[in-house]
């Protein structure tokens, strides 16, 4: 049978994906580079997302690599470039924010505090771009939430990431925030799940993908959906819409992010490892070195208890009153290391 088209009958069974996801864990531990590609170099992106899941598997030295590499691109502004090559866009401040929140969450004492507070700090500045409401436009245009670059509109993808690690840093009741909520909804589809980028196009609805869907439905369950104006009728048909989908093939990514929608509305499916796992075989069978660390890092962080320790983690604090979010401990890492 094709890689493509790779059957739920093929897919490995529960002691197989613990089995590989130890494996993933190690790759993510032992790389000093992250990429979007073997061979390419270190991006910010990838890197968060290694220490997020690495952290959320109670791995939060081996997270400590990347956080640290992140800290090296943060700006006197407290923004955080895509890379070390390039200062801008600074959409990865979010990610960057997250990181070092994972790390410090499984830590002794919080060794990324000013860090944080840096990013927030500049995050809370940052503001996409308005513009006056157009008939032919579905969505709101002058919410502000951010931008993937400066001085352009804002975009659903990104206002979820800052809403994500602000409310993670306990910033959840700024007006900032609560604003990019009011985004977040906004984008849904009518008849469920997100786009990349409008709702609507001259009267025409524009269809779904998986990755902004299931950050989107992440990003609400994480922020108090109650407290912001989406229609409950969106968020369900946007879950069944994920529910539908994950159980075809999918590419780990955008897997990654559907299934971390779903486990945050306590809608995760029962054959979610198995899923995660057919997907990688894919990708192993069309890429020739194998995943990337970026595909790796996602579909670990997608893989329990990760994927929960993430949603706790991006719990609003600043409404649920809580402090530092439990952390992800649930062996020595040197057993771990040793499994």
């Amino acid at each position: 049978m094709p890689p493509d088209s790779l059957s739920l009958d093929d897919q490995p069974d529960a002691a197989s994906a613990q089995s590989a996801n130890r494996g993933e864990l190690a790759a993510l531990a032992a790389a000093t580079t992250w990429s979007y590609r073997p061979g390419h170099p270190s991006a910010a992106e990838p890197a968060a997302w290694s220490a997020v899941s690495l952290a959320g598997h109670g791995r939060s030295n081996a997270a400590a690599s990347a956080a640290d590499w992140l800290a090296t691109l943060q700006q006197k502004s407290g923004a955080v470039g895509v890379s070390a090559e390039d200062d801008e866009p600074r959409w990865c401040t979010a990610l960057a924010m997250l990181a070092w929140l994972a790390v410090d969450a499984g830590g002794q004492s919080p060794r990324y505090a000013a860090a944080i507070e840096r990013a927030a700090t500049w995050a809370l500045q940052d503001r996409g771009k308005t513009a006056a409401r157009d008939p032919n436009v579905g969505h709101d245009t002058m919410l502000v939430g951010w931008s993937w670059a400066a001085d352009t509109h804002s975009w659903l993808e990104p206002t979820c990431l800052f809403v994500l690690a602000l409310c993670a840093a306990g910033h959840g009741d700024h007006p900032r925030v609560r604003e990019g909520l009011r985004l977040v909804a906004d984008r849904l589809l009518s008849e469920g799940g997100a786009n990349f980028g409008n709702t609507t196009v001259l009267g025409q609805s524009l269809l779904p993908h998986l990755e902004p869907s299931g950050l989107a439905a992440f990003t609400l369950a994480a922020a108090n959906t109650s407290s912001s104006s989406v229609e409950p009728v969106r968020i369900e048909r946007t879950l069944s819409y994920l529910d539908a989908e994950v159980q075809q093939a999918q590419s780990p990514v955008s897997l990654a992010y559907a299934l971390l929608g779903l486990t945050a509305w306590k809608r995760r499916p029962a054959n979610a490892e198995q899923l995660i796992d057919a997907a990688l075989a894919v990708g192993a069978a069309s890429v020739a070195r194998g995943p990337s660390i970026h595909a790796l890092a996602l579909t670990s962080l997608a893989r329990l208890p990760a994927a929960e320790h993430f949603a706790e983690l991006c719990r609003d604090r600043a409404k649920n009153g809580k402090g530092k979010p439990t952390a992800a401990v649930d062996a020595p890492e040197e057993a771990k290391a040793a499994s």
